[in-house]
């Protein structure tokens, strides 16, 4: 069988190649077994799932092994986010919960999360030791059929949207972004966000339209339901053709976010974060350490020294920031991926809450998104950002040798000032800024990522870094 490994966020996989009701199976009884040696055996457990392909058929086969080692299965009655997801792990007092889905993935994959009982993703040593718990075959599975479990009360389908509105509505003012008068679009990418947004906002002077908000498992329009380009592509263009004043964008689970300004333009993950964070210093008057990973921007390292507030760094996942969040009571952890959790909800990414807190922060400054960023370099200095994935072939431990011994004195024309490998092998540049390059935990893939100071220089300090990982 199969060896089933969790990357930076689960395990994923190409549906029927390596993701197979089989397989599902055995890790829903490797996540079983590791909640019995946690204490948990006999409490409740959450299942919920995305749009793509069988995936409300893979939550029940999920709900079936539960069942069948004693939990008691609370199934969603529907797709439904992530974030709402997590949230209910708290909300029905259970003890962790899996998610099936594959994120931002190809149409051609599905996935498999975990979350432990604060809703949260479960850290790298608990994820190891669910990994040495699945069985090597399918006959050590324990199951329950789904009738025989639903007549035993063993699995129970429950609506996880009104516990989860009801908490959001306590943390956003929704009626004052109800009745801002905004034009705001919506691309929740054919995913779990569709008509969420407009659920919550509609009722007053602001307007709500959606775009990609059908079930569509081969995501038309874009590569992958992924919020960066060019997969918003459509949504910024549609952006200008409707004068809208916002582009909201969700991934395919929900718990990303994207923002489109009102010129169409893109504002990436790094500027995003360090909005949401200043949004919660100087406008909520917030106080409290700020969690990012290596991959993230500088510019959160600035607001910390402005508002003397700490700042973590961790390694890429938010098997990394959920954690640290709880060590250190954060104020906001987040990542480049575009996932960002809060203080006072899950530590989990939710792009609902945080297409909540940017809309919020538009209507009381009374600016736009590109108006917005402007005011955040004023405060921070400009800060520019790019990144670039490469698939690879050959053996991952010689290109990280290969990196390693590069010892690059200046990249992009910037002296390298120091080498974290921390999770990846991040170099530090003289003006403040850093590359990073990094393996995909989830894909046979490189990431190059940069950010600096100096609009001129991205390009060159991505492709010294593609030379550096010997892709060029």
């Amino acid at each position: 069988m199969l060896e089933i490994k969790f990357g930076t966020d689960g395990w994923r996989g190409v549906i029927a190649e390596d993701y197979t009701f089989d397989n599902v199976r055995r890790c829903s009884q490797g996540f079983s077994s590791y909640l019995v040696e946690k204490g948990y055996k006999g409490k409740r457990i959450v299942i919920g799932y995305d749009k793509r392909f069988h995936s409300e058929n893979f939550a029940k086969t999920a709900s079936e092994v539960l069942a069948g080692n004693g939990f008691k299965v609370l199934l969603t009655n529907s797709a439904t986010p992530t974030p709402v997801i997590s949230y209910s792990v708290t909300s029905q007092n259970a003890v962790g919960a899996i998610n099936i889905t594959a994120s931002h993935n190809p149409p051609t994959d599905n996935g498999f999360k975990v979350r432990d009982q604060n809703g949260g993703a479960i850290p790298p040593q608990d994820l190891k030791r669910i990994e040495d718990l699945i069985p090597e075959s399918v006959n050590d599975v324990n199951i329950i059929s789904f009738a025989k479990a639903s007549q035993q009360k063993l699995i129970e389908l429950f609506d996880p949207k009104p516990d989860y509105i009801k908490h959001i509505s306590d943390l956003v003012d929704l009626e004052l972004i109800r009745n801002a008068g905004l034009k705001i679009l919506v691309d929740p990418m054919w995913g779990n966000n569709a008509n969420w947004f407009s659920e919550l906002l509609s009722g007053g002077t602001t307007q709500i339209s959606e775009i990609h908000n059908d079930r569509n498992p081969i995501f038309p329009d874009m590569k992958r339901p992924e919020p960066i380009p060019p997969n918003i592509n459509v949504g910024l263009t549609k952006t200008i053709e409707m004068q809208s004043d916002v582009l909201i964008i969700s991934d395919g689970d929900g718990d990303r976010l994207g923002i489109g300004d009102e010129n169409g333009n893109f504002l990436n993950q790094l500027e995003v974060y360090a909005l949401l964070a200043y949004y919660l210093l100087e406008i909520k008057k917030e106080r409290g350490p700020i969690v990012k990973t290596l991959s993230t921007t500088s510019m959160l390292n600035k607001l910390g020294k402005i508002y003397n507030v700490p700042v973590y760094e961790t390694g890429v996942g938010f098997k990394y920031v959920a954690p640290k969040m709880i060590e250190t009571n954060a104020m906001i952890g987040g990542e480049e991926s575009g996932g960002y959790a809060f203080r006072g909800n899950v530590p989990e990414r939710d792009g609902i809450l945080a297409g909540l807190y940017f809309l919020d922060m538009m209507v009381k400054l009374k600016k736009s998104p590109a108006q917005l960023l402007r005011l955040l370099f004023d405060v921070v200095g400009d800060h520019y950002y790019d990144r670039i994935d490469s698939s690879f072939s050959g053996d991952r431990q010689t290109k990280e040798k290969l990196i390693l011994d590069s010892k690059p004195a200046t990249i992009g024309s910037l002296k390298v000032l120091d080498l974290n490998t921390t999770d990846g092998f991040k170099f530090s540049l003289e003006d403040g800024g850093w590359l990073l390059i990094r393996f995909s935990g989830t894909e046979p893939i490189i990431r190059v990522y940069c950010e600096t100071t100096h609009a001129n220089l991205v390009q060159s300090i991505l492709q010294d870094g593609l030379r550096i990982a010997g892709i060029q």
